[in-house]
């Protein structure tokens, strides 16, 4: 008797584990595909940001001369935006693209003048839009990676994420160049 007691407690364990592992395996299924669709929407709002904006920048460039540099940056940033092929590279590009724009922002405050131009406050108000919408994006992607993450990382998931190699997902992160106050320097030699 006692060994149909144990008999049944095991199979009650294999299949408590068994429900247990599928409920952690669809949520990683769901949580794969919320940070999928997230991902998304930040390439999409990038998007945007590389359709809009150089068109913008291209109709001010004749109105702020002084800005060649940041100009190059920000199209330089957008070819390697283009050209990025994982969501690694896209993070990287991305950044380089915000810091060679927040220049830009600096430029503008340096030069009040130069908002006085409608072509360059209209600029200005895409900027501010298009990065607002970026953030907004990006710190939702990093919440739908957070949660994920942590569920992976969390007992007993962490089993069903080993078996089903669920693997770890980055978050976008700002690079170090973006922590430091942009200088703007028009001396030319």
């Amino acid at each position: 008797m006692q060994k149909l007691i144990r008999w049944v407690g095991a199979i009650a364990l294999v299949m408590a584990a068994t429900v247990s592992s599928g409920c952690s395996y669809n949520t990683f299924v769901g949580q794969e595909e919320a940070i999928k669709t997230q991902w998304a929407q930040v390439e999409n709002q990038l998007q945007r940001r590389n359709d809009l904006i150089p068109n913008l920048v291209e109709s001010t460039k004749g109105f702020a001369q002084q800005e060649r540099d940041v100009f190059g940056a920000i199209a330089d940033s957008r070819a390697k935006l283009a050209g990025a092929q994982t969501p690694e590279q896209r993070i990287a590009a991305a950044n380089e693209q915000s810091t060679a724009l927040s220049r830009l922002l600096v430029v503008v405050e340096n030069y009040p003048d130069l908002k006085s131009n409608q072509t360059f406050a209209r600029l200005m108000d895409e900027l501010a839009g298009t990065e607002n919408r970026l953030a907004v994006e990006r710190m939702r992607y990093n919440e739908a990676v957070q949660a994920y993450n942590t569920q992976r990382r969390s007992f007993p998931s962490n089993i069903t994420a080993s078996v089903f190699s669920f693997k770890e997902y980055p978050l976008f992160q700002a690079p170090e160049a973006a922590k430091a106050t942009p200088k703007v320097d028009f001396s030319r030699p």
